[in-house]
């Protein structure tokens, strides 16, 4: 039997404001904002990933302080790329790093306007193989 991670609570404080950083400043496609009088939850997932995060008003999603996840990882087939496009948007990064010469040793960060934490990790691998094919993209939101 297969176990996927399709969904992550990402504590924020202001939705609105993380649906504009994460759309708008990251690149996350939004899958769903959906408000009425009972609550407001967005979801929005990186192209190319099989999964979501989650943010709201929802008493299970206050159960974490804004702010409060570290070091949630993406990987990218080119750290450089990757952040150059960040930082055209808006975004603060870190310098990348590399601990040796394989694929998969380089790195950098960013943070979301709660202090949330995100490690990239280069993956060249992933240009040549994504884990969700390109054809297949539409149907998982990616």
């Amino acid at each position: 039997m297969d176990w996927t991670l399709e969904v992550v609570i990402l504590p924020v404080s202001d939705i609105d404001r993380s649906v504009a950083f994460y759309r708008d400043q990251v690149g996350f496609e939004l899958d769903h904002d959906t408000r009425n009088e009972h609550m407001h939850v967005v979801q929005l997932t990186p192209r190319g990933s099989g999964c979501s995060i989650v943010f709201g008003d929802l008493p299970s999603q206050h159960q974490m302080e804004p702010g409060s996840m570290r070091a949630l990882q993406l990987c990218v087939a080119d750290a450089h790329e990757a952040r150059a496009e960040l930082i055209s948007r808006g975004v603060e990064a870190s310098e990348p790093w590399s601990f040796g010469d394989r694929d998969g040793s380089t790195f950098f960060g960013f943070s979301d306007p709660d202090g949330n934490t995100w490690s990239v990790q280069e993956l060249k691998v992933r240009g040549e193989q994504p884990l969700i094919p390109v054809e297949a993209r539409g149907r998982y939101g990616g």
